[in-house]
């Protein structure tokens, strides 16, 4: 029954989840990462980031909290993208299905940030991180 419920919340509120590598925007906004600041993870703080401070990437809008994350960012978007584009990083590896990524269930690894989409899933991740990554990355490079 969980699957399935996760399952149709995954198709009804992944605003992309027919598109194959699209960035994952916020359920109730088109902003990447649902308008966090993606610099601010990699300084330990993720902070919502700010209409003032913005860019276009991706085809999406990308906010930052201050002008110097949005020139970090600038000088290479790559690095502080989330992977598999700011979707769930348990249903990319676990389920090779799009769900949202929650901005407040995150993780750096290796440098690279990931999202999850809710507590629970985030803490199943957290039981296998390099096994998870590793079929992630396998299935979001079919996509």
């Amino acid at each position: 029954m969980k699957a399935v419920l996760f399952s149709v919340f995954a198709l009804i509120f992944s605003s992309n989840v027919f598109a194959a590598k699209e960035i994952y925007t916020g359920l109730f906004n088109s902003d990447a990462v649902s308008g966090y600041d993606t610099v601010s993870y990699f300084d330990g703080t993720p902070t919502e980031g700010s209409s003032k401070f913005k860019t276009e990437y991706d085809g999406v809008t990308w906010k930052f909290a201050n002008q110097a994350n949005l020139d970090k960012f600038l000088s290479n978007p790559k690095q502080y993208a989330p992977q598999y584009g700011g979707h769930c990083a348990w249903a990319i590896a676990a389920k090779d299905a799009l769900a949202p990524g929650d901005p407040k269930q995150w993780k750096i690894v290796d440098n690279k940030l990931y999202l999850n989409y809710s507590e629970e899933t985030f803490t199943t991740w957290k039981q296998d991180i390099e096994g998870f990554i590793n079929t992630g990355d396998k299935n979001w490079a079919k996509r």
